[in-house]
């Protein structure tokens, strides 16, 4: 599986780690794996449709922060 790393804002890493420390989720690395994949399924379902038309599909080359500077939407 490829590795990436990102810089995300500290309010997320704190959100992530409080659902980690719940239970919600056995590590960082499983919850980062599967928020990214649900917000991704949820851009694809609800995200920027106009943009997109004719093109042949989402445009995941786009920054992917659905046009947020500062926060991930999920």
């Amino acid at each position: 599986m490829p590795k990436v790393e990102i810089t995300i804002p500290e309010h997320l890493e704190m959100q992530i780690a409080q659902m980690v420390e719940r239970g919600e989720f056995v590590n960082r690395e499983e919850a980062i794996e599967d928020l990214l994949s649900t917000g991704i399924k949820a851009y694809k379902t609800s995200g920027p449709m106009d943009e997109e038309e004719g093109t042949g599909g989402p445009g995941l080359e786009d920054d992917g922060m659905m046009g947020h500077d500062d926060e991930y939407v999920f």
